[in-house]
C-alpha cells in the first residue's frame, strides 16, 4: 500500500472532527462535512516529510509543536494569488479613493492588506499608488502612503518580504509595461523595485487575535477571506476592522463577498460594476 494510500485510509471521522475543531481554533477556518480529501492531500506530503504515520500521531503533535502547527497552517491556507486580481480594487483605489484623500489633503493615507499571501496584492497596490503620484506629483506627502500586509503564515511572508518571483509568478496578471517598470531580473528571478517594497511593511498576524497595535487606517483590504470564517467569527472581524478604520475609512473585501447580514458599520458605496464599503458616520 503506498503512503497516500495509507494515510488516507487512516482519516477517520473522529480524525477529521478532531483536525478541523484545531484549524477553527488556530485560525478561525472553517471546514465542512465534505473535505476529507482536501485535508488529507494538503497534509499526506506534509506528514511524509515529518516521519508522522497517521493523523492520529499528527493530533498528538500538533498542540505541542509550533514549526508544526505553522506547517499544517502553511499546507492549509490557500495561497494562490496573482498581480492586481480582479483589477476592480486597484482601478477604485486609482481614480476614486487616492484622489479623495488627496482632495482632503492628507497628511498620511495608510492602507492595510489583511492576508496578503506572497506579497502581489500589496505590492499591487504600491504600484498603483507610484502610478498615481507619477500623474498627480505632490497631490499627496511624500511617503504618504503606507501600506500594512499581514498574513498568518510565516514561510509566505518571508517571501513576501523578499519581493523576489519566478517568471510563472511574476507573469500571472502583471503586464509587460509594470514588469518593466517595477521589477528589476536577477538570478533569482524578477526582484521588486526599492521604491515599491519600500511603501509596504509585512506583519504576522491571525485575525482572529487583537488588531489595536496596528493603529488606525484608512482603507483595508480584505478580499476572499471571509468565506473561510464562520457567522460569529465574520461578524467578529468585521466589527473590529470598523474599529481599526479612521472615521469615513473605507473596507473592500471580494467580489463575491458581502458583509448583509454580518455588520451594520459600513453603508454601501457603488463605483462602477462593484461595490466597497464605508465607515458609517
Amino acid at each position: 500500500m503506498t503512503g497516500n494510500a495509507s494515510t488516507a485510509s487512516s482519516l477517520t471521522s473522529a480524525d477529521y472532527d478532531a483536525f478541523r475543531r484545531f484549524l477553527e481554533e488556530a485560525s478561525g477556518i472553517v471546514l465542512g462535512d465534505n473535505k476529507h480529501y482536501l485535508v488529507t492531500s494538503r497534509l499526506t506530503r506534509l506528514m511524509r516529510e515529518q516521519g508522522i504515520s497517521s493523523f492520529a500521531a499528527l493530533m498528538q503533535r500538533i498542540r505541542a509543536d509550533s514549526r508544526l502547527r505553522n506547517s499544517i497552517m502553511d499546507a492549509m491556507t490557500t495561497n494562490e494569488t496573482s498581480w492586481f486580481r480582479d483589477s476592480y480594487p486597484f482601478d477604485i483605489l486609482k481614480e476614486e479613493l487616492l484622489p479623495e484623500y488627496a482632495k482632503k489633503q492628507a497628511r498620511q493615507v495608510r492602507i492595510w492588506s489583511a492576508a496578503s499571501s506572497t506579497g502581489q496584492e500589496p505590492y499591487s497596490l504600491s504600484m498603483v499608488v507610484s502610478e498615481y503620484l507619477q500623474k498627480r506629483p505632490g497631490s499627496l506627502p511624500a511617503n504618504g502612503v503606507q501600506i500594512l500586509a499581514t498574513d498568518i503564515s510565516p514561510t509566505v511572508l518571508e517571501q513576501a518580504r523578499k519581493g523576489v518571483y519566478e517568471g510563472v509568478a511574476v507573469a500571472r496578471g502583471l503586464s509587460e509595461e509594470r514588469k518593466r517598470r517595477f521589477f528589476t531580473q536577477t538570478g533569482e528571478g524578477w526582484r521588486v523595485k526599492d521604491d515599491i517594497r519600500g511603501r509596504v511593511s509585512f506583519r504576522e498576524l491571525n485575525l482572529m487575535q487583537s488588531y489595536a497595535a496596528l493603529g488606525k487606517f484608512d482603507i483595508i483590504y480584505c478580499r476572499n477571506v471571509l468565506i473561510y470564517f464562520s457567522a460569529d467569527l465574520k461578524r467578529d472581524i468585521l466589527s473590529r476592522m470598523a474599529r481599526a478604520l479612521n472615521p469615513g475609512g473605507y473596507l473592500v473585501l471580494g467580489g463575491s463577498e458581502s458583509i448583509t447580514s454580518y455588520s451594520d458599520d459600513f453603508q454601501l458605496v457603488r463605483w462602477r460594476n462593484g461595490v466597497i464599503y464605508r465607515l458609517q458616520t
